[in-house]
């Protein structure tokens, strides 16, 4: 049995691995191939289209690469063609994904949508496309079932991918020596995001706020899976900070962080990390996209919890001065820190589904069920 699976950035490649990894514990002999990154590689995906091209950000920086885009798009396709997989997942990257959902649904092949879009955040009148092409959508935020039962497809809350991390294994001081840390300094994180235009938007006010904090504290910024670490470099400059190559030591072992919005926030939450959000957007495609967003909170932490746990310093709010001071009253023990940690713990609660069985494994099963449906009930994970 042949599975497509498109993931076009770098948390949907960390899910995609997951899954592979946990399909192939109940199938050995399943074959995967389509749009990844090096951890779906890694774990036996065949990989057509690489998700580094695919990982872009705000509407000026979609249509200026949309060409190479669709002509990725097209590959993917042909190679499905080519291959004729039994069943395809796609995970989020909805502006790529729904295009490969609606391909896939037009061949006969079976569409399971993991980690759905946030329609109900913009843009809700896209759900029809899911009710359309997608078999099964599995969800990994507790609200998101009711949100898109109540308008016709069929989702099931699988609980979050990350509410399943665990911490960093490796000790403080073996991690310090590997990267020439200074053991006895707070070690602040600092994630700009997974994408260049991110990046560029994001880095300079958050190195700004470093030399505000000054050089009494580490700086650590993993180096996200869609980057090269020579493109950080050259924006870092001569700065001290430190590139590593996994976020979750970083998260498990610094005392703060300065975090763009994204999945890094949810990382940093699973990892008890109290930490700042920020992001930043070109003026454009803040001022159009404010006009669609329905949510109340932009922190993923914030909008799952239904209040502020952690601050938000978005565009003109997104100064050095505002992170700092933003920053301070965390990284000593007192009321700060701890409400905001006490608010974690309840977030991390409700990722977790009624079946205490790990994400992965319980969208494995909704997987494997539709699989043996397509191929007429055939053995398939037995």
């Amino acid at each position: 049995m042949r599975i497509l699976i498109s993931a076009g950035e770098a948390s949907g490649d960390l899910y995609g691995a997951g899954l592979i990894e946990a399909m192939r514990r109940q199938d050995p002999a399943l074959e995967f191939f389509g749009a990844g990154g090096e951890r779906m590689r890694a774990a036996g995906c065949d990989i057509v289209v690489d998700a580094k091209d695919l990982a872009v950000v705000g509407i000026t920086e979609i249509l200026s690469r949309l060409p190479k885009i669709l002509g990725l798009y097209r590959k993917l396709i042909a190679a499905a063609d080519q291959r004729k997989p039994d069943l395809a997942v796609v995970i989020d990257s909805p502006a790529f994904n729904w295009r490969v959902a609606r391909q896939m649904h037009k061949r006969g092949i079976p569409v399971v949508y993991y980690v759905c879009p946030q329609f109900w955040a913009w843009r809700q009148g896209r759900v029809k496309l899911l009710r359309k092409y997608v078999k099964k959508a599995l969800v990994i935020f507790p609200f998101e079932e009711k949100f898109y039962r109540d308008r016709g497809v069929d989702a099931k809350f699988v609980g979050h991918p990350l509410a399943d991390l665990e911490r960093s294994a490796i000790a403080r001081a073996e991690y310090a020596a590997d990267y020439g840390l200074d053991v006895s300094k707070l070690w602040i994180a600092v994630m700009p995001g997974s994408r260049r235009k991110e990046v560029r938007m994001n880095l300079p006010a958050m190195l700004q706020a470093a030399d505000q904090l000054g050089g009494g504290y580490e700086y650590l910024m993993p180096v996200a899976p869609t980057l090269e670490r020579e493109f950080l470099q050259g924006l870092i400059g001569e700065r001290r900070i430190t590139l590593v190559a996994e976020s979750l030591p970083a998260l498990s072992h610094a005392r703060a962080g300065i975090i763009a919005s994204g999945t890094a926030t949810v990382e940093a939450a699973m990892m008890e990390l109290p930490f700042v959000m920020v992001y930043r957007v070109t003026p454009l495609t803040y001022f159009l996209g404010k006009q669609r967003v329905k949510v109340a909170h932009y922190a993923m932490v914030n909008l799952i919890a239904g209040e502020e746990i952690v601050p938000e310093l978005v565009q003109r709010d997104f100064t050095a001065e505002k992170v700092v001071a933003k920053l301070q009253p965390l990284l000593a023990d007192g009321v700060p820190r701890t409400k905001m940690l006490e608010g974690f713990a309840r977030v991390k609660e409700s990722l977790r589904s009624k079946d205490a069985r790990p994400a992965a494994d319980q969208a494995t099963e909704a997987v494997l069920a539709l699989l043996a449906a397509a191929s007429g009930g055939g053995r398939v994970g037995l």
